[in-house]
Formats: structure tokens, C-alpha cells, sequence
């Protein structure tokens, strides 16, 4: 019960000065994550979570779920088709280097990890969390086509992301366990398919009938936003049910749900911003209370490397690749680079890792998850308004053929403001 009370009133405290954080540099994440650093190095003999509970199992899977399907449904790809050209460069062009190059620098500096556990490190890390500085999608210096470019590589990165941490953990359990590969290669490949399935069926089937019965005057407003949810859930405990990955189909469901029921995403979106952003301020209270402040002293010189080496190469020289010959402007590429930061879906997929995976190469791989996300956490936040409002003005006074300045509709961000 006290780590509830802690819970509620750390939200409350924080929704106090809720207006006057939005204003400056200081975000949720980095309140939060504090908050938890507090209770989880001087408070723990009254709030007391441990990675193997209950509770924060359902919270990670929870999120996870949530987070996933209204990413999906809030990318609209029919809209966005004729503007991918930069999202499209960063997904399929930066994020494949993004991996092979963390997943080098990984081998390099940990000798003890494997080439499978070290490209599982580089898939944990590789999804961005554009709301860890969220003045890169919501400041309106910034022209639409930058912020728009974040929100949908962020808003789909971690689900096209999902699919791979899936195959290298089994990977990984396979080089730790006795069981033979081939079983484990079924698994993945049920995992995958009936993943996919689930996803499909519930996001396609569902969608079509909020729509049609919406269309009809049928479906109240609330039960609108409340179907979304439930074909979420539907999608995550078929898939389970059926031995694929719940994970996968809710990802797959929000992009069904959206094709079919574009209309309707609205008030999936209205209903989860608010569940969403308290999930995310949990999950960060948690991060740090019952993942970092236990590894706070296992910090080496190869973390710390790999943790800036993560946040800069790592993702800078992979998005300078993807984006070359675009026509934007070099502070443009490095601002892109700069804001990829290592949030929820990295927290999340470490703490599934956890969960899976034993022995010391998990606690390596948790501990390099733990500092480069305490990293960006502090470093995006505290950046993302100054350097926002800085590049917004450079090319505002450009000229108005800039590529930059090129039209991108809006699309909703995970948080609107």
C-alpha cells in the first residue's frame, strides 16, 4: 500500500507544476526516473518492487501493449504515403545501420557478450522515444516536415522492432539453455505467425465493425474509445492464447484497426493519451526505482562508452547515411540524429529480456539498457527546447525552397500538447 500512496502522490505533485515543466526543459521522463532513483537507492524498505513481480509484469506488458497499438493506429500510412520520403529513409535505411552498427560496437567493448546477445543489446536500444524531448514534435519553430519525420519513425519503430528483440532473445536463450534449436526455431516461428495473425484478425475484424456500427449511430462516443482498447487487449491475449507473440499482434492490430476504421482512430487516441501518459510516467517511476538504482554502481568504462557511443555514432553517422542527398541542411541531419532517444520501448524490451533471460550476460545487458537510457533521458529533455527553438529560427529565415519546409501533413503525436 505504500508504494500506491507514492504513486499517487508523486502524480499529483508533478500535475501541480504540470504547466510550468511543459515550459521548460525539465520533462515528465526526467522527473519521474528521479523520482524512482530516490525510492530505489534511500526508500526501499517502503516501496519495494522487484523486476519478477506481479505488478510490474502487468505494468510493463500493459504499456507495452497500449503503446503499440495507438502508435500504429495514430500513423495513418495511406496519408502519409506521398511524404515518407524522410521517415522512409530513416526506417529502412537508418535503422538496419543503426543495429549492425550497435551491434559492432557492442561486440567490441564486451567481450563476454555473444554476436547474437550483443545484436539483442542494439535492437533493445535501437527504438526512439521522441516525447523524452517532446519540443522536437510538438514546437511549432520547427517546420511540420521535421517533426513529422520524428513522430512517425518513433511511432513505428517500435513495433517493426518488436519482431527482431523476439527472434534474437530466443536466440540468445537457445546459446544459455539445453533445449535444442529447432524447438526453439518453432517457437519463433509460431511466435511470429500467430502473432501476426491474432494481430490481423482482431485489428481488421474489430475496426470493421466499430466503423459499420458507428457509421449506423449504434456505438456511443465512450464505448467508441472503449472498443479501441478492447481490440488492443483482444489482439494481445489471442495471440498469447494461441502460442504467438502478443507483442507483434498488437502492433499489427493498430495498423489494421487504422486502415479500416481511420475514423474512428480519434477516439482511440483521445481515450489513450490520457491512460498513456500515466502508464509512461509509472513505467519511468518504475525504471528507476526498481532497474536503475539497483544498477547505479554497475557502471564501467565500456558501459559508459557504449551508453554515449549509443546516443551519438550509433545513431548519428547510420541517420547522416540515410538522409544524404535530401537537399536539408547539415544541422537538420544532426538534429534528426541528436533526437533519437532511448525511452519506454527500450525500458520495456529490457525488462521482457529480464524476464527470459538468466545468468550474467542479462545482467550485462540490462545494466548498458539502464545507463544509456538514464543518458538520453537527461540529455534529450534538457536539450530538445533550446536546440528546437534554435534550428526553427535558422530556417524559418531561409528561403522558401528550403527541403526542409516542404509540406508533411500533421499527423497526431503520442502525446499532443
Amino acid at each position: 500500500m505504500a508504494e500506491l500512496l507514492v504513486v499517487a502522490l508523486s502524480v499529483f505533485g508533478f500535475a501541480m507544476f504540470s504547466q510550468r515543466s511543459s515550459m521548460s526543459p525539465v520533462t515528465a521522463p526526467m522527473v519521474f526516473t528521479a523520482i524512482g532513483l530516490l525510492l530505489g537507492t534511500i526508500g526501499t524498505d517502503w516501496f519495494d518492487l522487484t523486476l519478477d513481480g506481479e505488478v510490474v509484469s502487468v505494468l510493463v506488458e500493459g504499456t507495452l501493449v497500449l503503446v503499440l497499438f495507438t502508435d500504429a493506429a495514430r500513423i495513418d500510412l495511406r496519408v502519409l504515403r506521398s511524404y515518407a520520403a524522410l521517415p522512409a529513409r530513416l526506417l529502412g535505411i537508418g535503422l538496419p545501420l543503426t543495429i549492425i552498427t550497435g551491434t559492432a560496437a557492442a561486440a567490441l567493448l564486451f567481450d563476454s557478450l555473444t554476436l547474437v546477445e550483443a545484436g539483442l543489446v542494439a535492437a533493445i536500444l535501437a527504438p526512439t522515444d521522441a516525447a523524452l524531448g517532446q519540443a522536437v514534435v510538438s514546437d511549432r519553430r520547427l517546420p511540420t516536415r521535421i517533426r513529422q519525420t520524428l513522430n512517425v519513425e518513433s511511432g513505428l519503430n517500435d513495433g517493426i522492432m518488436v519482431p527482431a528483440v523476439t527472434v534474437l532473445l530466443a536466440l540468445a536463450v537457445v546459446e544459455t539453455d539445453a533445449t535444442g534449436a529447432v524447438g526453439w526455431g518453432a517457437f519463433v516461428a509460431g511466435q511470429l505467425g500467430f502473432g501476426l495473425g491474432a494481430g490481423l484478425t482482431a485489428g481488421a475484424l474489430g475496426g470493421w465493425l466499430v466503423h459499420r456500427r458507428s457509421s449506423a449511430g449504434e456505438v456511443e462516443a465512450t464505448y467508441r474509445q472503449l472498443a479501441g482498447l478492447a481490440i488492443a487487449v483482444a489482439a494481445y491475449a489471442g495471440a498469447e492464447v494461441t502460442g504467438g507473440n502478443g507483442f507483434i499482434a498488437a502492433f499489427v492490430a493498430g495498423l489494421a484497426f487504422a486502415r479500416v476504421a481511420s475514423i474512428e482512430c480519434a477516439d482511440v487516441q483521445d481515450l489513450t493519451e490520457d491512460e498513456g501518459e500515466l502508464l509512461t510516467a509509472l513505467t519511468f517511476l518504475v525504471f528507476g526505482a526498481a532497474l536503475a538504482a539497483p544498477r547505479l554502481s554497475d557502471l564501467t568504462w565500456q558501459i559508459g562508452v557504449y551508453a554515449v557511443a549509443s546516443l551519438t555514432l550509433v545513431r548519428v553517422v547510420p541517420v547522416l547515411t540515410a538522409l544524404a542527398r535530401t537537399g536539408t541542411l547539415l544541422e537538420t541531419r544532426l538534429f534528426i540524429g541528436w533526437f533519437g532517444p532511448r525511452g519506454l520501448a527500450s525500458i520495456l524490451f529490457a525488462l521482457l529480456v529480464s524476464q527470459e533471460l538468466r545468468g550474467p550476460h542479462a545482467d550485462t545487458i540490462l545494466a548498458i539498457t539502464v545507463w544509456t537510457v538514464l543518458l538520453s533521458v537527461f540529455a534529450h529533455g534538457l536539450s530538445a527546447s533550446t536546440w528546437a527553438g534554435r534550428l526553427g529560427d535558422r530556417i524559418d529565415d531561409g528561403h522558401d525552397q528550403m527541403a526542409e519546409k516542404r509540406h508533411m501533413p500533421e499527423l497526431p503525436t503520442r502525446r499532443d500538447s
